[in-house]
């Protein structure tokens, strides 16, 4: 069954102020699906993901289908009915219109719709390449999203692309007048491939040199992962009092941020904000983002920040472990994660009971947040204190009165637990990671 063409809802609406053009977007949901993903949430996230280039959207329905055709994916009556759609939308607006099928289309089903409806036809991956490609602020960013979409471009054989210096931003599957855009063919996607994988890899090295150059100082790793717009970044900003990009809206965050966090023990962790995941993300991005969430797999805890008042959130939570295990991360999910519920601020207070209790129940490592309001960060911090001591030494020290240098060190090191001043020693109960602990018993043996 075909559900017929409605207006956008106003809760999926953005003021069109500077849109690069009118978008009409369809989601084809198959009968038999295997996802128990409700359409309409599909429907709503690709509509939020057209929005997120400035796209305005006129028109999004959901195409129900008893199978798949090769040529065109859709059915021939669903083909004609739609040129009818897109035909009186650009009649409406004056403007051409681009199709967003939230789908993965081969090259001759994007072609053949092209050719049907008389429209620039973007899928899935290529509206998520876009997105990124226009995001992507920094030099290893944007090389990484070139080369996913040089990768995407090559399997359609005969594409333009355009230069990442194009002040647009992105990668022109939306075309467009002013762009200046050169015919390629697959030798000249190869050699820039071979390139752009080469600066990669002297990328990854730079980093795993940043990362030696931590483990010696050394500093904890807390990586933040979940989808996108579950709330990472307005989190990243509460916790560490930094000014990150944080907006209601997909993909807000491309290019990972690392900023140092107190904790309530007193000693300094590293606090990683990544970028989010999404359903069927393109295998192509999950390749090309394989450096940057290696800081996931190095993290001594890993926080998953969920977006407890979604519809699809149980959904969107098998999409994030999904994506970690594709990517040979399926370690961080062993042991060190911890979840985060967040937008608690959005549910009724016998929403946030219930969820409390079952999280007290379950005695999961969980904590249900409002990273807008702060209501819950406290107990975050506490539970990664925990996570992060766990392994800790505890020590009981006699110190001379006298020695306030080590006193200091010991302070400014590891986390006193209680301390009695007993005339001329001080009795400590410190608690210290391993590496710590060896060096202050190597200080207090040398001054013995």
């Amino acid at each position: 069954m075909t559900l017929r063409p409605r207006a956008v809802p106003r809760e999926h609406r953005r003021p069109p102020t500077g849109t690069s053009g009118t978008c009409v977007v369809v989601h084809p949901a198959l009968k038999s699906g295997a996802r128990t993903r409700a359409p309409q949430a599909r429907l709503a996230e690709a509509v939020g993901l057209a929005e997120a280039i400035d796209l305005n959207v006129v028109n999004a329905e959901i195409v129900s289908l008893s199978a798949v055709r090769p040529a065109t994916m859709l059915g021939e009556g669903n083909v004609e009915r739609l040129a009818q759609t897109i035909a009186d939308a650009q009649e409406r607006t004056g403007d051409p219109v681009v199709v967003v099928m939230d789908a993965a289309l081969t090259p001759v089903q994007q072609r053949n719709l092209e050719r049907a409806w008389n429209a620039k036809v973007v899928d899935r991956t290529g509206l998520i390449l876009e997105i990124f490609g226009k995001r992507a602020r920094t030099a290893e960013g944007r090389l990484q999203v070139e080369l996913a979409a040089l990768v995407y471009q090559r399997s359609r054989l005969v594409r333009s692309w355009t230069h990442l210096e194009r002040q647009r931003g992105g990668f022109g599957f939306m075309g467009g007048p002013g762009e200046a855009q050169i015919e390629t063919d697959r030798r000249l996607i190869g050699e820039r491939i071979g390139r752009i994988r080469a600066q990669l890899e002297t990328v990854r090295r730079t980093r795993e040199l940043h990362r030696r150059a931590r483990r010696r100082i050394p500093y904890p790793i807390v990586a933040l992962v979940g989808y996108t717009n579950a709330g990472k970044s307005t989190l990243f900003n509460r916790l560490t009092e930094a000014e990150v990009v944080a907006q209601d809206q997909l993909f807000a965050t491309l290019d990972p941020t690392m900023r140092a966090l107190p904790m309530p023990s007193h000693r300094t962790v590293i606090l990683s904000d990544t970028v989010g995941f999404i359903s069927d993300l393109p295998h192509e991005l999950v390749e090309a983002f394989r450096a940057t969430l290696e800081e996931v797999n190095e993290a001594d805890a890993v926080v998953h920040v969920r977006d407890i008042a979604h519809p699809d959130t149980a959904e969107q939570k098998e999409d994030v472990h999904a994506v970690l295990h594709s990517m040979g991360l399926a370690d961080a999910l062993e042991g060190s994660l911890i979840e985060v519920l967040n937008k608690a601020d959005l549910l009724s207070e016998d929403e946030r009971e219930v969820i409390a209790n079952r999280i007290s129940r379950s005695n999961a490592h969980a904590v249900l947040v409002s990273a807008k309001t702060g209501r819950g960060c406290d107990r975050l911090l506490d539970l990664l204190d925990e996570r992060l001591t766990a392994s800790d030494a505890v020590m009981d020290v006699d110190l001379p009165a006298s020695d306030g240098e080590s006193l200091a060190w010991i302070y400014r090191h590891g986390h006193v637990v209680s301390r009695e001043d007993a005339g001329e020693v001080v009795r400590l109960t410190v608690r210290l990671d391993a590496d710590h602990a060896a060096r202050l018993a190597r200080r207090l043996d040398l001054e013995a």
